[in-house]
């Protein structure tokens, strides 16, 4: 019996990735996470809790740069006052951390999303980003 050609469907062969382009795409992707983290410093989010009686303001940074408490929220004949202003606080402050993490992790994820031709490279080479 005589041996028939293969028909099936040709495969292109994986041309090897360029380490240079690779190189050069990781060089890149290090300089906008560093700019990304410079400009997260600059950046903030408002938290608002107690129904807009305390306003927080933080950076990118998870730095505090306001707590405002509006005058009416206070109220020194309560017994409870203080205790009650200490929950609320803390409540607004992990609030206004959570926006903050976020937000970098926002800027920091739009980065690497952009790093497609990278994230193919490593791939093929068992590697993941």
């Amino acid at each position: 019996m005589a041996k028939r050609p293969f028909r099936g469907k040709k495969t292109k062969k994986k041309v090897p990735n360029n380490p240079n382009q690779m190189m050069a795409q990781v060089q890149q992707m290090q300089s906008d996470m560093a700019k990304a983290q410079e400009d997260l410093e600059n950046e903030f989010v408002t938290v608002s809790a107690a129904g807009g009686a305390i306003t927080i303001e933080i950076s990118g940074h998870q730095r505090v740069k306001s707590i405002e408490i509006d005058k009416d929220f206070i109220d020194t004949d309560d017994e409870d006052y203080l205790e009650d202003l200490q929950d609320v606080l803390i409540v607004a402050v992990n609030q206004a951390i959570e926006r903050s993490q976020a937000l970098s992790a926002e800027r920091m994820e739009s980065i690497s999303s952009g790093m497609g031709g990278l994230n193919d490279m490593l791939g093929s080479m068992g590697l993941s980003m």
